[in-house]
């Protein structure tokens, strides 16, 4: 009986140990083709179904120790992480860092698991016989260190990659734009201002009075800041406030479409709004470049008075005999602006070599003809000749002679300039300055005229500012042409498309419109070639057949254009940088290495409008403790 029941607890054996070496491994097996099949199959809950069913016989409390060996490690912490949890820092990176831990942990988990189920039939086996227990637990703890060597080497990579990113965002703090924080306030009040707009947030009251008190404090805070550091200490705080009002007012408002569709309207009404402001920018622009400043209103007044008192002798300038001397350097000088006159013979000798060698032949018209004369006088260029004539002298310029004049003085042109509804429906503003009006302007076109006796003339306008020796421009051979001037076609709107009008025939068969325009304002005329060519002729042709202006509008650069066509020579650009009147944005470099330099356009230095950032290299040749200049209130 004996020998019965112990045979039959040896066959109970052999059954169980064949169970565990046959039966699990073809349950395990398919547990993993069931889990490949199916990812959201639990294979944690499929083992202990098979570790409840295949116990060891007569013990009903021992589970398999892989089992307790995983549930154990998920729990450890691995060695090796970067980050601990002893802080209690609840700020965002603290939370980062955390959730980056807990990643690490679970990949080591992860990999010892995977490690572990590789080999099914040992885990099972596992529990079974006692002495393979301490081989299996060997082989967890070398799954476990190899675990914890991977888990290491992302870490050390992770701290690279940190470093990295740390030095990145501090590389992006230093070169991020001065007005970060002011634009992100101005971004707040336009998404308050259309939340305030909605009508879901309308019936809110308690988001509707939360956002109106944080646009009071945003714009309070704002004010007129331009950069981050004109804000107060306070805007950072408002800001934080603002942020989350707006997530409150998002919660609320959930259509999408009626938010797209009011900013939508409120961007067209800003465009309706800019092309308005731009209108009337350019109209006050134009306007205050033909209004003359007060200060240059009372000079000439007070050098007229001061002139008349002085005796027929003192009235007169020295050095007269070098008028018509061709070996010297003479500059055509036509204006009414006695400080800008001043400024460009000022300028040109303070960088003269020999000043004696200069001859400047100023003319001006009857009104200013006076004060002219006494500037100079009060104010005499050292060794330099100074010549001022008055326009009224030259008896020729008549309108029979010439076109222009008579063009001037033509009903259609005083229509064109005077009547107030013509005015407004014109675009092109700018021809209707004043100084298209002027003879003075258009005098350039009778230099062999104004100077019969003379080979060569540097003409300057009297907007500009000389900064290097000029004596080297009447050494230039100009190779049988009669005008030297600089081309100014590095932009697109000096072409000559955008001054002529090439839907004329006229125009379009004789002229090319991407031909390179010149700048007028500093300019080598050959006397002598112009008379040899009839210049002045071409110019009264021209200015006939544009005689209801149909060619071009006004100014002198247009019939300029037409008239020396293939007669200019293209000086080098450093001679003559042009766009101070109108463009903010002109090389510093060049304006620095050029011989002149030019302020075309409405912004002149004399006025308030002036780009302040040029108006130094015109003020530095003014000497304001003149005593005309201190009556009138003339100030730097």
């Amino acid at each position: 009986m004996i020998v019965k029941t112990k045979s039959m607890k040896v066959r109970h054996i052999v059954l169980g140990l064949l169970s565990i070496s046959v039966i699990a491994p073809i349950f395990l097996y398919t547990d993993r083709v069931a889990t490949f099949v199916n990812p959201s199959s639990s294979r944690r809950d499929f083992i202990d179904d098979v570790v409840g069913a295949f116990m060891v016989s007569g013990d009903n409390t021992r589970h398999l120790n892989v089992l307790q060996h995983q549930e154990t490690s998920t729990l450890k912490e691995p060695t090796g992480v970067v980050y601990s949890d002893q802080s209690t820092d609840s700020s965002p990176k603290a939370t980062v860092t955390r959730e980056h831990k807990s990643a690490r942990v679970l990949a080591a988990t992860n990999e010892e698991r995977q490690q572990q189920l590789s080999n099914p039939i040992k885990q099972v086996v596992d529990r079974a016989p006692r002495n393979l227990t301490t081989a299996l637990d060997s082989h967890h703890n070398a799954s476990h260190i190899s675990a914890v060597k991977l888990e290491q080497q992302p870490t050390q990579r992770a701290r690279k990659i940190d470093r990295t990113v740390r030095s990145d965002n501090k590389h992006d703090r230093k070169t991020e734009p001065a007005d970060v924080k002011v634009r992100r306030l101005k971004d707040q009040l336009i998404r308050a201002k259309v939340y305030l707009s909605l009508p879901s947030i309308k019936n809110n009251p308690q988001v509707t009075r939360e956002l109106r008190q944080r646009v009071k404090e945003v714009t309070r805070a704002l004010g007129d800041a331009t950069k981050d550091t004109d804000l107060p200490k306070i805007a950072v705080a408002k800001m934080k406030l603002t942020e989350e009002s707006l997530e409150k007012a998002k919660q609320v408002q959930d259509d999408c479409a009626a938010v797209v569709k009011k900013l939508r309207a409120m961007l067209h009404s800003s465009e309706e709004q800019l092309r308005v402001h731009k209108k009337q920018t350019m109209f006050l622009t134009q306007l205050t470049a033909k209004t003359l400043p007060k200060g240059l209103h009372c000079l000439p007044l007070r050098l007229t008075t001061e002139y008349y008192s002085l005796n027929s002798s003192q009235q007169n300038f020295p050095n007269q005999q070098k008028l018509e001397d061709p070996r010297l350097y003479h500059y055509a000088l036509f204006s009414d602006n006695i400080l800008a006159a001043a400024v460009v013979v000022n300028s040109t000798l303070a960088h003269a070599k020999h000043p004696s060698n200069h001859v400047f032949h100023i003319v001006t018209d009857r009104l200013n003809y006076a004060a002219m004369r006494m500037w100079f006088l009060g104010n005499p260029p050292g060794k330099a000749t100074i010549q001022v004539q008055n326009i009224e002298e030259f008896t020729w310029l008549n309108a029979s002679y010439s076109p222009v004049l008579k063009q001037l003085g033509s009903p259609s042109m005083i229509d064109y300039y005077f009547r107030a509804r013509r005015a407004n429906s014109d675009q092109n503003l700018k021809f209707r300055n004043p100084k298209y009006l002027s003879i003075l302007n258009h005098l350039r076109f009778y230099l062999p005229e104004i100077f019969p006796k003379l080979n060569k003339v540097l003409f300057l306008d009297d907007d500009i500012v000389v900064q290097r020796d000029l004596t080297g421009l009447w050494s230039i051979d100009l190779k049988g042409n009669v005008n030297g001037a600089v081309e100014t076609c590095g932009e697109i709107f000096h072409r000559f498309d955008r001054y002529l009008n090439f839907s004329n025939p006229l125009i379009s068969k004789n002229f090319n419109p991407h031909a390179c325009g010149w700048g007028y304002g500093m300019n080598v005329f050959d006397l002598n070639e112009w008379r040899r060519q009839n210049i002045t002729e071409v110019y009264h042709r021209w200015q006939r057949l544009n005689r209801d202006r149909q060619l071009w509008k006004l100014g002198t650069l247009p019939p300029g254009l037409l008239t020396f066509w293939k007669r200019t020579y293209s000086l080098d650009k450093s001679w003559h940088v042009l766009g101070l009147g109108y463009n903010p944005n002109v090389n510093q470099r060049e304006i620095e290495e050029a011989a002149v330099i030019h302020y075309n356009g409405n912004l002149k230095p004399w006025l308030e409008i002036a780009i302040p950032k040029y108006k130094n290299y015109w003020e530095k040749y003014i000497d304001f403790d003149v005593m005309y200049l201190r009556e009138c209130n003339i100030n730097p």
